[in-house]
């Protein structure tokens, strides 16, 4: 095994798309294909993680209770962003379609991408394959949009991305 350099924004990616999975069974080839990327960082990020303490030592489980504390409490701190250029892409963080409703704001903000449907503020995505997996599971889309609230929003919009995000895993 490598040696652990820390967390990389992969790592949430890999997490989430797990959550989004539910109870299905999976192997790491399955997730390293519906993400666009290799088994083998699939497998050094799942190592990572476990290291961390977000997924079990079978590496199967998602810890949602220390993946929530870490997204709502350190995740801006870690990865920050800032919303940058206007470009044409896949709507994300207040203005993805599920949180319309949820929380409300007059900016626009995008993952850049080519098969995208809104101008909008760049946001980048946490890694590059990410509007495209999202494409195919919206529940990962899902997921990642609100830790993009977390990562950019206003102090009422991201208390209400915690509230959702604690609901979507299932932390009671």
């Amino acid at each position: 095994m490598k040696k652990h350099n820390g967390m990389r924004p992969l790592d949430i990616v890999v997490l989430l798309k797990i959550t989004a999975l539910g109870q299905t069974e999976w192997k790491q080839k399955d997730l390293a294909y519906s993400l666009g990327i290799s088994a083998s960082e699939v497998s050094e990020s799942l190592s990572r993680s476990e290291l961390a303490g977000l997924i079990d030592e079978k590496k199967q489980k998602v810890m949602a209770r220390s993946l929530y504390e870490f997204l709502y409490h350190g995740f801006k701190y870690v990865y920050p962003q800032r919303p940058g250029a206007i470009t044409v892409g896949m709507p994300t963080a207040i203005s993805a379609p599920a949180f319309s409703s949820i929380v409300t704001g007059k900016d626009t903000f995008v993952w850049p991408d080519p098969d995208g449907t809104m101008r909008g503020q760049t946001i980048e995505p946490l890694y590059n394959t990410v509007p495209g997996a999202c494409r195919k599971d919206q529940l990962l889309y899902e997921l990642l949009a609100l830790t993009d609230i977390i990562r950019i929003g206003r102090v009422r919009e991201v208390e209400a991305a915690g509230k959702e995000l604690r609901k979507r895993l299932t932390i009671l």
